[in-house]
């Protein structure tokens, strides 16, 4: 394979770990700010708490993939809704569409390094 920093694929599990960490992180703020609105729907809540609990299991790198799938689930629903508001393409559209590239790219790669759900 041609490439210029060749050294640097030994380090190849570490960018699933980075998406892995930054995905988690925003589905827990996601999480936090939907619990602290007291004046949200139950439906909303009960999927607040989904993504709390998928943020966690993201930050610990446990059950990745099936928690990916959710993601890129919610995601596509979270894009939908935007594009159905004719906001296609606008900063909320893009940063949905960036975090869908990122869940899918963790339910094809994995976990990356130091998760409780590493290959064998």
């Amino acid at each position: 394979m041609l490439s210029l920093f060749p050294h640097l694929f030994q380090y190849e599990l570490v960018a699933p770990f980075l998406i892995r960490i930054i995905l988690g992180v925003v589905f827990l703020h996601w999480s936090y700010r939907e619990l602290k609105n007291s004046s949200s729907h139950s439906t909303k809540k009960l999927i607040g708490i989904l993504e709390g609990v998928a943020g966690l299991l993201l930050v610990a790198g446990l059950w990745t993939q099936g928690v990916a799938l959710f993601a890129t689930l919610d995601l596509l629903v979270r894009t939908f809704e935007r594009a159905q508001k004719k906001a296609f393409l606008t900063d909320g559209v893009n940063y949905y569409l960036i975090l869908l590239v990122l869940a899918v790219s963790l339910l094809v790669l994995g976990a990356g390094i130091m998760a409780f759900d590493m290959p064998i």
